[in-house]
């Protein structure tokens, strides 16, 4: 099939009325399937790093840049863009629950031109795409450094201040974990966009309580709300209680997520080290007792959908070695949830590497995302020319979550015509709704050649001359992937 005219969604020469009917049937026959793996990059928006590029680009930039980005990914055989809209209680979508981020326009709370939303035009662009789209929230953190104008009187420390703490780092604010008002007010901000928009995925990084250094190595200023909760009769250590805090909200958010779109995936990219010692040998930050995040807890009760640990240390690593914490992870997942470790862009070789070792890890589902996208961009060709010569020289579809029970997808509907060049021309029956992506293979000289994986955004696409037959597979918002429906191109009663 010519890829290149895959994303047309109008053919010349073709109307839609001159198509007719194909003499479409199920095959048993065994048709390539293309490989399952997550393969994902993070886009973050914080500190204008990988997008926008600075804050106050016109609208045509930014969607320049975003364009840009996707199409990097996409031409990687990548099939995930995990997309930060929340920096730090802001938003780079449009909300009445926060204010717009400082980042896209350079003052906090303003509108862009043409009331843009950037969220849905990521939306919009990944899926043209068939890439997924995580919408990637930071839940606690309120602020990093004041900008240089003025802050939203809609911003969290002015309209609910009773809800955050000034850490004693210039410029840092956090909300209070521990109150059941902060709990609340972090769900309805992740439940608005999983209600409104068209995403594929709910994602936390590493930030729950901030990293020490934030409040320059202090204890977390929650001294009164914890005996607010022991006057309360509450008997947890102060630990347990800043880790039980975290818990109830990873609990909730996904079974909040789940009752809503079912579709939706929920992941957390932890630190990598759940605690010094595990597995034996390792050293790093405790963050079982520094962040008060118990990732472990969270993939052993399949909270999660997936669990993406930040590897970011080379394989040979003396006190944080790559396949060892790898391996302590993966052993923690009772569940058989999906485990895809995030990696940082260095040095090259080192990342083929490593997606080897993670290819080699005994269970089924191979992942992977790289922070970040800009290690993929521009200049920094080493990486992507080795990511697409080698690892990720086919596409790969993302796996499915067996936890999900749904029904299979039907088989896709579809009509054929010829076109006024001789060509054979397949439309997608509108009507038949709901698929992500298609599965095409082409059949040449009696054998099924490899599969060609198309975005679900497309309406018609050509058939190559010379094909004996065409298998088309749904690929559904599950990732789960329909019976083949062939059409025997030279057997059936065609007529141009």
């Amino acid at each position: 099939c010519r890829a290149e005219e895959y994303l047309l969604y109008s053919i010349p020469g073709v109307k839609f009325e001159q198509l007719e009917l194909g003499k479409w049937h199920l095959s048993a026959e065994a048709i390539p399937l293309p490989a399952r793996e997550f393969r994902a990059a993070w886009v973050a928006t914080v500190h204008n790093l990988d997008w926008p590029s600075r804050p106050g680009l016109s609208v045509v930039e930014m969607k320049k840049e975003a364009v840009a980005i996707l199409d990097r990914i996409a031409e990687l055989n990548m099939n995930a863009v995990i997309f930060q809209v929340r920096p730090h209680a802001d938003a780079i979508y449009r909300s009445t629950l926060e204010p717009m981020s400082y980042y896209l326009s350079g003052r906090q709370g303003a509108a862009l031109e043409g009331d843009f939303d950037p969220l849905a035009y990521w939306i919009d662009q990944s899926h043209r795409r068939g890439l997924q789209l995580h919408a990637w929230f930071n839940p606690y953190r309120v602020y990093h450094h004041p900008s240089s104008g003025p802050v939203s009187d809609q911003w969290v420390v002015k309209s609910r201040p009773e809800l955050v703490v000034k850490l004693r780092k210039v410029g840092y604010w956090w909300m209070d974990p521990s109150l059941p008002e902060v709990r609340d007010y972090t769900v309805n901000v992740v439940m608005d966009v999983v209600k409104r928009y068209d995403i594929d995925g709910v994602h936390f990084d590493d930030y729950f309580y901030p990293y020490p250094a934030y409040n320059q190595n202090k204890d977390f200023p929650d001294a009164a709300s914890y005996k607010r909760y022991q006057n309360a009769g509450g008997k947890l250590e102060i630990n347990d209680w800043r880790r039980d805090s975290v818990n109830q909200l990873i609990s909730q958010i996904n079974d909040l997520i789940k009752a809503t779109k079912k579709h939706v995936e929920f992941g957390i990219s932890p630190f990598g080290i759940w605690r010094p010692g595990y597995p034996t040998g390792v050293s790093g930050l405790d963050q079982y007792n520094k962040l008060y995040a118990d990732a472990r807890l969270w993939i052993k009760s399949g909270w999660v959908d997936y669990l993406m640990p930040q590897l970011y240390w080379p394989i040979n690593a003396k006190k944080q070695s790559f396949p060892l914490l790898l391996d302590w992870w993966n052993e923690q997942n009772d569940h058989k949830r999906h485990l895809w470790p995030g990696l940082k862009i260095g040095d090259p070789e080192e990342l083929i590497k490593q997606i080897g070792v993670i290819r080699g890890l005994e269970y089924t589902n191979s992942g992977v995302c790289f922070f970040s996208v800009k290690g993929l961009m521009g200049a920094n060709r080493k990486t992507a020319q080795l990511l697409s010569a080698g690892p990720m020289s086919e596409k790969a579809i993302i796996p499915s979550s067996p936890w999900k029970v749904t029904e299979n997808p039907l088989p896709p509907e579809m009509r054929w015509a010829w076109d006024e060049f001789g060509d054979m021309v397949v439309n997608i029956d509108p009507k038949d709704g709901g698929y992500f992506q298609l599965i095409i293979n082409e059949k040449k000289d009696g054998i099924w050649m490899p599969p060609t994986i198309l975005p679900g955004s497309i309406g018609m696409f050509r058939v190559n001359k010379g094909v004996e037959a065409i298998s088309v597979r749904r690929v559904d918002r599950f990732r789960k992937i329909s019976e083949p429906v062939v059409l025997e191109v030279f057997g059936a009663n065609l007529s141009s």
